[in-house]
Protein backbone atom coordinates (compact mmCIF):
# COMPACT_ATOMS: atom_id res chain seq x y z
CA UNK A 1 0.00 0.00 0.00
CA UNK A 2 1.51 3.34 -0.88
CA UNK A 3 1.69 6.69 1.24
CA UNK A 4 -0.68 8.37 -0.72
CA UNK A 5 -3.00 5.31 0.13
CA UNK A 6 -2.36 5.35 3.50
CA UNK A 7 -2.87 9.06 4.06
CA UNK A 8 -6.20 8.70 2.45
CA UNK A 9 -7.39 6.20 4.30
CA UNK A 10 -6.29 8.38 7.23
CA UNK A 11 -8.86 11.44 5.98
CA UNK A 12 -11.65 9.15 5.34
CA UNK A 13 -11.29 7.48 9.07
CA UNK A 14 -11.55 11.11 9.46
CA UNK A 15 -14.02 12.25 8.02
CA UNK A 16 -16.21 9.39 9.29
CA UNK A 17 -15.69 10.21 12.97
CA UNK A 18 -16.79 13.42 11.69
CA UNK A 19 -20.00 12.00 10.61
CA UNK A 20 -20.33 9.82 13.68
CA UNK A 21 -20.14 12.85 15.83
CA UNK A 22 -22.67 14.37 13.74
CA UNK A 23 -25.35 11.88 13.43
CA UNK A 24 -24.99 11.89 17.13
CA UNK A 25 -25.93 15.45 17.22
CA UNK A 26 -29.27 14.58 14.85
CA UNK A 27 -27.69 15.25 11.01
CA UNK A 28 -29.55 13.21 8.93
CA UNK A 29 -28.61 13.76 5.56
CA UNK A 30 -31.71 16.14 5.54
CA UNK A 31 -33.45 17.20 2.10
CA UNK A 32 -32.52 20.33 1.86
CA UNK A 33 -33.23 24.21 2.08
CA UNK A 34 -34.94 26.62 -0.23
CA UNK A 35 -32.35 28.22 -2.68
CA UNK A 36 -33.06 31.48 -4.71
CA UNK A 37 -30.29 32.59 -6.54
CA UNK A 38 -27.05 30.59 -8.38
CA UNK A 39 -23.69 31.63 -8.50
CA UNK A 40 -23.35 32.52 -12.12
CA UNK A 41 -26.14 34.57 -11.51
CA UNK A 42 -25.14 36.60 -9.04
CA UNK A 43 -21.80 36.70 -10.63
CA UNK A 44 -23.69 38.46 -13.70
CA UNK A 45 -25.79 40.48 -11.86
CA UNK A 46 -23.93 42.02 -8.66
CA UNK A 47 -20.00 41.17 -9.55
CA UNK A 48 -20.03 44.75 -11.22
CA UNK A 49 -21.52 46.74 -8.49
CA UNK A 50 -19.77 48.75 -5.82
CA UNK A 51 -19.63 47.67 -2.45
CA UNK A 52 -21.83 51.39 -1.62
CA UNK A 53 -24.03 49.94 -4.38
CA UNK A 54 -24.52 46.48 -2.82
CA UNK A 55 -24.44 47.99 0.39
CA UNK A 56 -27.40 49.82 -0.34
CA UNK A 57 -29.51 47.29 -1.96
CA UNK A 58 -29.27 44.72 1.07
CA UNK A 59 -29.72 41.90 -1.45
CA UNK A 60 -29.87 38.70 1.13
CA UNK A 61 -29.65 35.14 -0.77
CA UNK A 62 -30.13 31.74 -0.29
CA UNK A 63 -27.54 29.87 -1.84
CA UNK A 64 -26.00 26.01 -1.52
CA UNK A 65 -23.14 23.94 -3.36
CA UNK A 66 -20.19 22.52 -2.40
CA UNK A 67 -17.00 23.92 -0.38
CA UNK A 68 -14.09 23.60 -2.73
CA UNK A 69 -12.12 25.78 -0.78
CA UNK A 70 -11.39 27.03 3.04
CA UNK A 71 -9.47 29.07 5.36
CA UNK A 72 -10.31 30.30 9.15
CA UNK A 73 -8.56 32.88 10.51
CA UNK A 74 -9.56 33.23 14.21
CA UNK A 75 -12.68 34.85 14.38
CA UNK A 76 -13.29 34.84 10.54
CA UNK A 77 -13.24 32.65 7.61
CA UNK A 78 -13.64 32.61 4.03
CA UNK A 79 -14.43 29.68 1.99
CA UNK A 80 -15.87 29.20 -2.01
CA UNK A 81 -19.24 27.18 -2.40
CA UNK A 82 -19.76 26.07 -6.12
CA UNK A 83 -23.09 24.90 -7.32
CA UNK A 84 -24.20 23.54 -10.93
CA UNK A 85 -23.74 27.38 -12.40
CA UNK A 86 -20.02 28.21 -11.38
CA UNK A 87 -18.13 29.21 -7.58
CA UNK A 88 -19.10 32.07 -5.10
CA UNK A 89 -17.19 33.38 -1.87
CA UNK A 90 -18.22 33.10 1.43
CA UNK A 91 -17.52 34.94 4.88
CA UNK A 92 -18.22 34.04 8.02
CA UNK A 93 -17.11 35.89 11.14
CA UNK A 94 -17.79 34.47 14.65
CA UNK A 95 -19.45 37.78 15.97
CA UNK A 96 -22.56 37.28 13.61
CA UNK A 97 -22.93 33.60 13.88
CA UNK A 98 -23.65 31.94 17.25
CA UNK A 99 -20.82 29.98 18.42
CA UNK A 100 -22.06 26.70 17.68
CA UNK A 101 -22.69 27.70 14.16
CA UNK A 102 -19.12 28.80 13.84
CA UNK A 103 -17.64 25.88 15.38
CA UNK A 104 -19.98 23.68 13.53
CA UNK A 105 -18.04 25.66 10.06
CA UNK A 106 -14.78 24.73 11.36
CA UNK A 107 -15.44 21.28 11.44
CA UNK A 108 -16.46 21.22 7.81
CA UNK A 109 -14.11 19.42 5.18
CA UNK A 110 -13.80 20.77 1.44
CA UNK A 111 -16.14 18.90 -0.24
CA UNK A 112 -19.33 19.06 2.20
CA UNK A 113 -22.04 20.66 0.86
CA UNK A 114 -23.92 23.18 2.55
CA UNK A 115 -26.80 25.88 2.48
CA UNK A 116 -26.28 29.29 3.45
CA UNK A 117 -28.12 32.86 3.87
CA UNK A 118 -26.91 36.08 4.29
CA UNK A 119 -26.74 39.59 2.23
CA UNK A 120 -23.75 40.26 -0.63
CA UNK A 121 -21.11 42.33 -0.39
CA UNK A 122 -17.47 42.98 -1.82
CA UNK A 123 -14.61 42.30 0.17
CA UNK A 124 -11.05 44.89 -0.01
CA UNK A 125 -10.10 42.67 -2.76
CA UNK A 126 -13.36 43.65 -4.70
CA UNK A 127 -15.04 40.14 -4.80
CA UNK A 128 -18.60 39.33 -4.51
CA UNK A 129 -19.06 37.40 -1.20
CA UNK A 130 -22.22 35.98 0.74
CA UNK A 131 -21.98 37.17 4.50
CA UNK A 132 -23.55 34.13 5.77
CA UNK A 133 -25.75 34.37 8.75
CA UNK A 134 -27.22 31.18 8.72
CA UNK A 135 -25.39 28.16 7.69
CA UNK A 136 -26.56 24.31 7.68
CA UNK A 137 -24.69 21.39 6.62
CA UNK A 138 -27.03 19.31 3.76
CA UNK A 139 -24.43 16.35 2.56
CA UNK A 140 -20.95 15.24 4.75
CA UNK A 141 -18.21 14.38 2.20
CA UNK A 142 -16.67 11.08 3.29
CA UNK A 143 -13.59 11.24 0.98
CA UNK A 144 -11.05 13.95 0.37
CA UNK A 145 -11.28 15.46 -3.26
CA UNK A 146 -8.29 15.96 -5.03
CA UNK A 147 -5.77 18.90 -4.60
CA UNK A 148 -7.15 21.95 -5.95
CA UNK A 149 -4.70 23.54 -7.79
CA UNK A 150 -3.15 19.98 -9.75
CA UNK A 151 -6.89 18.67 -9.73
CA UNK A 152 -7.36 15.26 -11.81
CA UNK A 153 -3.73 14.40 -13.56
CA UNK A 154 -4.39 10.76 -14.42
CA UNK A 155 -7.20 10.48 -17.72
CA UNK A 156 -8.22 7.63 -16.99
CA UNK A 157 -9.79 8.47 -13.36
CA UNK A 158 -11.25 11.34 -15.02
CA UNK A 159 -13.30 8.80 -17.42
CA UNK A 160 -13.45 5.91 -14.84
CA UNK A 161 -14.72 8.96 -12.06
CA UNK A 162 -16.58 11.31 -14.19
CA UNK A 163 -18.35 12.35 -11.19
CA UNK A 164 -14.91 13.70 -9.14
CA UNK A 165 -13.62 14.89 -12.50
CA UNK A 166 -16.54 17.45 -12.84
CA UNK A 167 -16.24 18.24 -9.66
CA UNK A 168 -12.53 19.62 -9.98
CA UNK A 169 -12.97 20.74 -13.46
CA UNK A 170 -14.81 23.43 -14.65
CA UNK A 171 -13.32 22.86 -18.01
CA UNK A 172 -14.98 19.53 -17.66
CA UNK A 173 -18.33 20.86 -16.79
CA UNK A 174 -18.25 23.40 -19.66
CA UNK A 175 -17.74 20.53 -22.37
CA UNK A 176 -20.49 18.86 -21.51
CA UNK A 177 -22.77 22.06 -21.24
CA UNK A 178 -21.60 22.89 -24.67
CA UNK A 179 -22.80 19.47 -25.37
CA UNK A 180 -26.18 19.28 -24.54
CA UNK A 181 -26.40 23.29 -26.20
CA UNK A 182 -25.10 22.19 -29.56
CA UNK A 183 -27.69 19.19 -29.07
CA UNK A 184 -30.28 21.86 -28.76
CA UNK A 185 -29.17 24.45 -31.57
CA UNK A 186 -29.35 21.16 -33.85
CA UNK A 187 -32.79 20.04 -32.80
CA UNK A 188 -34.28 23.85 -33.17
CA UNK A 189 -32.52 24.39 -36.44
CA UNK A 190 -34.37 20.71 -37.80
CA UNK A 191 -37.84 21.97 -36.18
CA UNK A 192 -37.40 25.25 -37.29
CA UNK A 193 -37.49 23.90 -41.01
CA UNK A 194 -40.57 21.39 -40.41
CA UNK A 195 -38.24 18.35 -39.89
CA UNK A 196 -40.40 16.27 -37.21
CA UNK A 197 -38.46 14.18 -34.45
CA UNK A 198 -39.23 10.76 -33.98
CA UNK A 199 -38.66 7.87 -32.00
CA UNK A 200 -37.51 4.20 -33.11
CA UNK A 201 -36.59 1.25 -31.73
CA UNK A 202 -33.33 0.11 -29.37
CA UNK A 203 -33.74 -3.04 -30.21
CA UNK A 204 -34.11 -4.84 -34.04
CA UNK A 205 -34.95 -8.37 -35.09
CA UNK A 206 -32.10 -8.84 -37.53
CA UNK A 207 -28.87 -5.71 -37.25
CA UNK A 208 -29.22 -3.44 -40.31
CA UNK A 209 -29.06 0.67 -41.42
CA UNK A 210 -25.32 0.12 -41.45
CA UNK A 211 -22.35 -1.84 -42.46
CA UNK A 212 -20.78 -2.96 -38.65
CA UNK A 213 -20.56 -6.21 -36.16
CA UNK A 214 -24.16 -5.46 -33.64
CA UNK A 215 -24.26 -6.06 -30.12
CA UNK A 216 -26.79 -9.08 -29.55
CA UNK A 217 -28.73 -9.48 -26.51
CA UNK A 218 -32.01 -12.02 -25.54
CA UNK A 219 -35.49 -11.27 -24.65
CA UNK A 220 -36.69 -13.66 -22.07
CA UNK A 221 -40.53 -13.17 -22.10
CA UNK A 222 -40.24 -13.90 -26.54
CA UNK A 223 -37.49 -16.61 -26.37
CA UNK A 224 -35.62 -14.59 -29.15
CA UNK A 225 -32.32 -12.90 -29.81
CA UNK A 226 -32.66 -8.96 -30.40
CA UNK A 227 -29.80 -6.82 -31.59
CA UNK A 228 -28.96 -3.27 -30.64
CA UNK A 229 -29.08 -0.77 -32.91
CA UNK A 230 -26.32 0.12 -35.24
CA UNK A 231 -28.32 2.77 -37.06
CA UNK A 232 -32.14 3.75 -37.39
CA UNK A 233 -32.24 3.89 -40.99
CA UNK A 234 -34.53 1.25 -42.22
CA UNK A 235 -36.40 2.04 -39.92
CA UNK A 236 -37.01 5.54 -40.29
CA UNK A 237 -37.06 4.55 -44.35
CA UNK A 238 -40.38 2.88 -43.27
CA UNK A 239 -41.58 5.75 -41.40
CA UNK A 240 -41.17 8.00 -44.84
CA UNK A 241 -43.49 4.95 -46.56
CA UNK A 242 -45.51 6.06 -44.26
CA UNK A 243 -45.77 9.29 -44.83
CA UNK A 244 -43.67 11.33 -42.84
CA UNK A 245 -41.69 12.78 -45.40
CA UNK A 246 -39.16 14.56 -43.38
CA UNK A 247 -37.95 13.43 -40.13
CA UNK A 248 -35.53 13.15 -37.70
CA UNK A 249 -33.92 11.13 -34.96
CA UNK A 250 -31.08 11.68 -32.42
CA UNK A 251 -30.53 9.08 -30.28
CA UNK A 252 -27.54 5.80 -29.27
CA UNK A 253 -26.53 3.67 -31.73
CA UNK A 254 -24.60 0.74 -30.39
CA UNK A 255 -21.43 -1.17 -32.90
CA UNK A 256 -19.24 -4.07 -31.33
CA UNK A 257 -16.15 -2.91 -32.57
CA UNK A 258 -12.91 -1.02 -31.08
CA UNK A 259 -12.37 1.00 -28.84
CA UNK A 260 -10.29 4.42 -30.27
CA UNK A 261 -10.02 8.41 -29.42
CA UNK A 262 -12.63 8.42 -32.41
CA UNK A 263 -14.91 5.76 -31.44
CA UNK A 264 -16.70 4.00 -28.61
CA UNK A 265 -19.72 1.27 -28.63
CA UNK A 266 -22.30 3.68 -27.70
CA UNK A 267 -22.58 6.41 -29.70
CA UNK A 268 -25.03 9.28 -29.93
CA UNK A 269 -26.32 9.75 -34.36
CA UNK A 270 -28.45 12.47 -35.64
CA UNK A 271 -29.93 10.87 -38.75
CA UNK A 272 -32.90 12.89 -40.93
CA UNK A 273 -34.25 11.28 -44.26
CA UNK A 274 -36.10 14.17 -46.54
CA UNK A 275 -38.59 13.26 -48.98
CA UNK A 276 -38.62 14.85 -52.41
CA UNK A 277 -35.25 15.88 -51.78
CA UNK A 278 -31.53 15.05 -53.52
CA UNK A 279 -28.46 14.46 -51.81
CA UNK A 280 -27.66 18.11 -53.10
CA UNK A 281 -29.91 19.14 -50.87
CA UNK A 282 -28.88 17.48 -47.38
CA UNK A 283 -25.18 18.65 -48.17
CA UNK A 284 -26.68 21.91 -48.24
CA UNK A 285 -28.70 21.75 -45.12
CA UNK A 286 -25.67 20.16 -44.08
CA UNK A 287 -22.67 22.61 -43.97
CA UNK A 288 -25.63 25.11 -42.94
CA UNK A 289 -26.48 23.59 -39.97
CA UNK A 290 -22.62 23.00 -39.50
CA UNK A 291 -21.99 27.15 -39.89
CA UNK A 292 -24.98 28.00 -37.38
CA UNK A 293 -24.32 25.66 -34.97
CA UNK A 294 -20.39 27.19 -34.92
CA UNK A 295 -21.52 30.44 -35.08
CA UNK A 296 -23.97 29.76 -31.90
CA UNK A 297 -21.24 28.22 -29.86
CA UNK A 298 -18.22 29.73 -31.03
CA UNK A 299 -18.98 33.34 -31.93
CA UNK A 300 -17.35 32.84 -35.11
CA UNK A 301 -16.61 31.17 -38.44
CA UNK A 302 -13.95 30.08 -37.46
CA UNK A 303 -13.17 27.03 -35.17
CA UNK A 304 -10.14 26.32 -32.83
CA UNK A 305 -9.40 22.52 -32.95
CA UNK A 306 -5.92 20.97 -31.58
CA UNK A 307 -3.86 23.97 -32.77
CA UNK A 308 -5.35 24.83 -35.63
CA UNK A 309 -8.03 26.73 -37.42
CA UNK A 310 -11.20 25.43 -39.27
CA UNK A 311 -12.95 27.81 -41.90
CA UNK A 312 -16.71 26.48 -41.39
CA UNK A 313 -18.29 29.14 -43.78
CA UNK A 314 -19.98 28.19 -46.66
CA UNK A 315 -19.85 26.79 -48.90
CA UNK A 316 -17.17 23.72 -47.92
CA UNK A 317 -15.39 22.08 -50.73
CA UNK A 318 -16.73 19.29 -52.42
CA UNK A 319 -14.74 16.37 -54.38
CA UNK A 320 -15.56 12.94 -55.74
CA UNK A 321 -13.83 9.96 -53.75
CA UNK A 322 -11.84 8.92 -56.96
CA UNK A 323 -10.56 12.54 -57.50
CA UNK A 324 -9.59 12.81 -54.23
CA UNK A 325 -7.58 9.19 -54.08
CA UNK A 326 -5.88 10.85 -57.24
CA UNK A 327 -4.62 14.16 -55.48
CA UNK A 328 -3.51 12.24 -52.57
CA UNK A 329 -1.53 9.10 -54.92
CA UNK A 330 -0.48 11.07 -57.97
CA UNK A 331 1.42 8.43 -58.80
CA UNK A 332 -1.48 6.02 -59.25
CA UNK A 333 -3.04 5.70 -62.66
CA UNK A 334 -6.09 7.24 -63.05
CA UNK A 335 -7.30 4.54 -66.07
CA UNK A 336 -7.14 1.77 -63.13
CA UNK A 337 -8.81 2.83 -60.66
CA UNK A 338 -11.62 0.07 -61.26
CA UNK A 339 -9.16 -2.28 -61.69
CA UNK A 340 -9.16 -5.11 -58.64
CA UNK A 341 -5.86 -6.45 -59.88
CA UNK A 342 -3.91 -2.97 -60.14
CA UNK A 343 -6.07 -2.27 -56.52
CA UNK A 344 -4.81 -5.35 -54.96
CA UNK A 345 -1.30 -4.33 -55.69
CA UNK A 346 -1.66 -0.97 -54.52
CA UNK A 347 -3.11 -2.03 -51.47
CA UNK A 348 -0.10 -4.86 -51.07
CA UNK A 349 2.27 -1.81 -51.15
CA UNK A 350 0.30 0.42 -49.13
CA UNK A 351 0.51 -2.36 -46.46
CA UNK A 352 -3.34 -2.73 -46.84
CA UNK A 353 -4.69 -6.21 -46.46
CA UNK A 354 -6.90 -7.56 -48.85
CA UNK A 355 -9.62 -9.93 -47.83
CA UNK A 356 -11.76 -12.38 -49.84
CA UNK A 357 -14.51 -11.24 -51.63
CA UNK A 358 -13.15 -7.32 -51.73
CA UNK A 359 -13.93 -5.52 -54.95
CA UNK A 360 -12.40 -2.68 -56.78
CA UNK A 361 -14.68 -0.66 -54.72
CA UNK A 362 -14.23 -1.67 -51.53
CA UNK A 363 -10.30 -1.49 -52.27
CA UNK A 364 -10.16 2.35 -53.87
CA UNK A 365 -12.64 2.79 -50.15
CA UNK A 366 -9.38 1.32 -48.39
CA UNK A 367 -6.94 3.27 -50.20
CA UNK A 368 -8.89 6.61 -49.67
CA UNK A 369 -9.52 5.53 -46.22
CA UNK A 370 -5.48 5.27 -45.86
CA UNK A 371 -3.90 7.49 -47.51
CA UNK A 372 -6.92 10.24 -48.06
CA UNK A 373 -8.54 10.48 -45.26
CA UNK A 374 -6.43 12.00 -42.28
CA UNK A 375 -5.39 14.95 -44.75
CA UNK A 376 -8.81 15.95 -45.60
CA UNK A 377 -8.60 19.16 -42.69
CA UNK A 378 -10.59 22.13 -43.96
CA UNK A 379 -14.54 20.68 -44.26
CA UNK A 380 -14.67 19.07 -47.18
CA UNK A 381 -17.61 16.66 -48.63
CA UNK A 382 -16.37 13.65 -50.30
CA UNK A 383 -18.81 12.32 -53.13
CA UNK A 384 -19.73 9.66 -55.44
CA UNK A 385 -18.84 6.51 -53.98
CA UNK A 386 -18.60 2.55 -55.22
CA UNK A 387 -21.72 1.01 -55.35
CA UNK A 388 -19.72 -2.08 -53.71
CA UNK A 389 -19.53 -0.32 -50.29
CA UNK A 390 -23.45 1.55 -50.54
CA UNK A 391 -25.44 -1.38 -50.33
CA UNK A 392 -28.72 1.26 -49.25
CA UNK A 393 -28.01 3.94 -51.36
CA UNK A 394 -29.15 4.90 -55.01
CA UNK A 395 -27.28 4.17 -58.38
CA UNK A 396 -25.85 7.04 -60.05
CA UNK A 397 -27.68 7.72 -63.19
CA UNK A 398 -24.77 8.72 -65.31
CA UNK A 399 -22.60 6.00 -63.57
CA UNK A 400 -23.89 2.56 -62.87
CA UNK A 401 -20.40 1.74 -60.84
CA UNK A 402 -21.27 4.57 -58.36
CA UNK A 403 -23.93 5.72 -56.08
CA UNK A 404 -25.12 9.45 -55.14
CA UNK A 405 -23.43 9.13 -52.25
CA UNK A 406 -20.93 11.33 -49.93
CA UNK A 407 -19.26 11.74 -46.92
CA UNK A 408 -18.41 14.91 -44.84
CA UNK A 409 -14.55 15.17 -43.48
CA UNK A 410 -13.16 17.96 -41.35
CA UNK A 411 -9.90 17.87 -39.14
CA UNK A 412 -8.91 14.45 -40.69
CA UNK A 413 -12.30 12.65 -39.44
CA UNK A 414 -15.12 11.75 -41.01
CA UNK A 415 -18.16 13.69 -39.03
CA UNK A 416 -21.29 12.59 -41.17
CA UNK A 417 -22.78 10.36 -43.84
CA UNK A 418 -25.76 10.72 -46.43
CA UNK A 419 -26.85 9.99 -49.93
CA UNK A 420 -30.24 9.32 -52.58
CA UNK A 421 -31.69 6.63 -51.12
CA UNK A 422 -32.50 3.22 -52.84
CA UNK A 423 -36.11 3.47 -53.38
CA UNK A 424 -36.42 0.40 -56.04
CA UNK A 425 -37.27 -2.76 -54.03
CA UNK A 426 -35.39 -5.18 -56.69
CA UNK A 427 -32.26 -3.44 -56.93
CA UNK A 428 -32.38 -3.28 -52.79
CA UNK A 429 -32.68 -6.92 -52.98
CA UNK A 430 -30.22 -7.62 -55.10
CA UNK A 431 -28.21 -5.81 -52.88
CA UNK A 432 -29.12 -7.81 -49.75
CA UNK A 433 -28.38 -10.94 -51.59
CA UNK A 434 -24.48 -9.46 -52.09
CA UNK A 435 -24.72 -8.43 -48.63
CA UNK A 436 -25.41 -11.74 -47.48
CA UNK A 437 -22.94 -13.62 -50.02
CA UNK A 438 -20.27 -11.48 -48.63
CA UNK A 439 -21.73 -12.27 -44.86
CA UNK A 440 -21.11 -16.07 -45.88
CA UNK A 441 -17.43 -15.20 -47.26
CA UNK A 442 -16.75 -14.24 -43.81
CA UNK A 443 -17.63 -10.39 -43.37
CA UNK A 444 -18.85 -10.23 -39.96
CA UNK A 445 -20.26 -6.85 -40.93
CA UNK A 446 -22.20 -7.44 -44.29
CA UNK A 447 -25.73 -6.85 -44.00
CA UNK A 448 -28.72 -9.58 -43.77
CA UNK A 449 -31.57 -9.67 -45.90
CA UNK A 450 -34.36 -7.54 -44.33
CA UNK A 451 -37.55 -9.22 -45.42
CA UNK A 452 -39.64 -6.84 -43.76
CA UNK A 453 -37.96 -3.80 -45.48
CA UNK A 454 -38.19 -5.26 -48.95
CA UNK A 455 -41.79 -5.77 -48.31
CA UNK A 456 -42.47 -2.36 -47.28
CA UNK A 457 -40.11 -0.83 -50.01
CA UNK A 458 -43.05 -2.42 -52.60
CA UNK A 459 -45.45 -0.08 -51.09
CA UNK A 460 -43.37 2.76 -52.43
CA UNK A 461 -40.90 4.83 -51.12
CA UNK A 462 -40.21 8.74 -52.51
CA UNK A 463 -37.51 9.92 -53.69
CA UNK A 464 -35.59 10.53 -50.57
CA UNK A 465 -32.63 11.60 -49.44
CA UNK A 466 -31.33 10.80 -46.05
CA UNK A 467 -27.74 12.08 -43.74
CA UNK A 468 -26.22 10.31 -40.52
CA UNK A 469 -23.65 12.54 -38.12
CA UNK A 470 -21.57 11.83 -35.10
CA UNK A 471 -22.70 14.16 -32.54
CA UNK A 472 -19.64 12.65 -30.44
CA UNK A 473 -17.52 13.79 -33.15
CA UNK A 474 -19.27 17.04 -34.40
CA UNK A 475 -19.29 17.82 -29.99
CA UNK A 476 -15.19 16.87 -30.34
CA UNK A 477 -14.51 19.37 -32.73
CA UNK A 478 -16.60 22.44 -31.34
CA UNK A 479 -15.46 21.96 -27.90
CA UNK A 480 -11.11 21.27 -28.73
CA UNK A 481 -11.73 17.77 -27.37
CA UNK A 482 -8.93 15.46 -28.79
CA UNK A 483 -10.63 12.18 -27.35
CA UNK A 484 -14.34 11.31 -27.54
CA UNK A 485 -13.83 10.13 -24.52
CA UNK A 486 -13.89 13.73 -22.94
CA UNK A 487 -17.43 14.62 -24.67
CA UNK A 488 -18.76 11.52 -23.64
CA UNK A 489 -19.79 11.44 -19.56
CA UNK A 490 -19.24 7.53 -19.25
CA UNK A 491 -17.14 6.17 -22.10
CA UNK A 492 -16.72 2.51 -21.67
CA UNK A 493 -13.46 1.44 -20.36
CA UNK A 494 -11.68 -1.64 -20.13
CA UNK A 495 -12.12 -3.48 -16.97
CA UNK A 496 -9.39 -3.24 -14.53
Amino acid sequence: MTDNTNDQNKLILERRKKLESLREGGFNYPRGLEIDAYAQDLQEQFASLTGEDLQSRNKEVMVAGRMMAKRVMGKSSFSKIKDGTGEIQIFLSSSELSPETYDQFKTLDVGDIIWVKGPLFKTKTDELTINVMELELLTKSLRPLPEKYHGLTDTEIRYRQRYLDLIMSQDSQDVFKTRSKIISKMRNYLSDRKILEVETPMMHPIPGGAVARPFITHHNALDRDFYLRIAPELYLKRLVIGGFDRIFEINRCFRNEGVSTQHNPEFTMLELYMAYCSAEDIMDLLEDMIFQIALEIKGSDTVRYQGNDYDVSKPFQRVTLEDSVVAHNPNLDVNLLRDKDYLTKICADLGIEVKQGQGSGKLLLEIFEKTVEGNLAQPTFITDYPKEVSPLSRGNDEDPWLVDRFEFFVAGRELANGFQELNDPDEQAERFNLQVQQRESGDEEAMVYDEDYIQALEYGLPPTAGLGVGIDRLVMFLTDSPSIRDVLFFPQMREK
